[in-house]
């Protein structure tokens, strides 16, 4: 999968307040990487906690669900938009199917 903007889960853990995120950010965006996922099915059955949204929404759960990672996937082009990363906290204020 093609993944835009990691940047984005980097400007993230390099913030001194999530860098315990660091390596969970990590792990995910290389697995992430190399997943073929063609359908949520294919989401939920690698990462059991995610939470499927619908219209290709995703929601992961990052270091012990400390963590939130939103993304838009597209499964035809094989491409996963960020559009959220925060803590649990930070997710309750958001609707996550409109970021």
């Amino acid at each position: 999968m093609r993944i835009i903007s990691g940047k984005t889960i980097r400007d993230f853990w390099e913030n001194k307040k999530y860098r315990d995120s660091e390596q969970p950010l990590k792990a995910w965006y290389h697995e992430a990487k190399l997943a073929e996922w063609k359908s949520p099915g294919d989401v939920k059955q690698k990462y059991g906690s995610a939470s499927i949204l619908g219209n290709g929404w995703a929601v992961f759960n990052i270091k012990g669900n400390q963590y939130r990672l939103v993304v838009a996937i597209n499964y035809k082009f094989k491409i996963i938009f960020i559009r959220f990363i925060g803590t649990h906290e930070d997710y309750d204020k958001i609707d996550a199917k409109t970021i």
